[in-house]
């Protein structure tokens, strides 16, 4: 029975990345991921030699679905793998998992990188109860975040990209107050940062423009 292997990679330091990942990764003839030129510096960087790379990519996730399908019916393994990090979490690939379920095709996933849990633990905040939310809409976001205001003792943790952070900081602000906030950048990669403070504060922290990195955003609600 062939195998649809959901690979971590690494999410800055190449070096992370687990035994058991290279491991399928050597053995697959077929690797489904994200951007084959990213994906090839890293088969590169571990001397991973002669492997078919296949496009599989959001937006276009139905249209290149159709031919990891026709392999995986054919017998052979794939690996499915994202530009960093687990596969699916805020990235491609749920609709190729969901359609190897369907189909009887066998899913095994790997455990592995994944940027919001380092951020999470490092963060300081009482983490016994979490919730991820990915990246927070950008329509009906003041509805969104009252809604999770609703919630009680829990930690809430989410992706910002750098285009959006002070704009959902200032919002958080409004809706729940000053409140106190752990952002983290760059997560394992050589400028990693953890900025913690109320949203005054971070605010005043970040750049005027110009603003880089990808964020993971940490508070809690009591």
């Amino acid at each position: 029975m062939s195998t649809l292997y959901i690979v971590p990679t690494p999410i800055g330091n190449m070096k992370d990345i687990t035994l058991r990942a290279l491991e399928v990764l050597k053995r697959v003839e077929y690797i489904a991921c994200e951007d084959t030129r990213r994906t090839l510096k890293l088969l590169n960087f571990y001397e991973i030699k002669n492997k078919k790379l296949l496009s599989y990519y959001y937006p276009k996730e139905r249209e290149k679905m159709r031919p990891i399908l026709n392999i995986l019916k054919e017998g052979k393994d794939v690996a499915l793998v994202s530009d960093s990090g687990t596969p699916l979490i805020s990235d491609p690939g749920y609709l190729l998992v969901t359609k190897c379920i369907e189909e009887g095709i066998r899913v095994e996933a790997l455990p592995g990188p994944t940027a919001f849990v380092p951020a999470l633990v490092a963060s300081g905040l009482q983490i016994d109860r979490f919730i991820f939310l990915g990246f927070p809409p950008k329509r009906g976001a003041r509805k969104f975040w009252e809604e999770i205001g609703k919630l009680e003792y829990i930690t809430v943790v989410f992706y910002e990209s750098p285009s959006r952070i002070k704009k959902t900081l200032s919002l958080l602000k409004e809706v729940f107050g000053d409140i106190d906030v752990v952002i983290a950048k760059e997560i394992t990669k050589l400028n990693e940062e953890f900025i913690r403070g109320d949203i005054s504060h971070i605010l005043e922290s970040l750049p005027e423009d110009k603003i880089k990195g990808e964020f993971v955003v940490v508070f809690r609600l009591c």
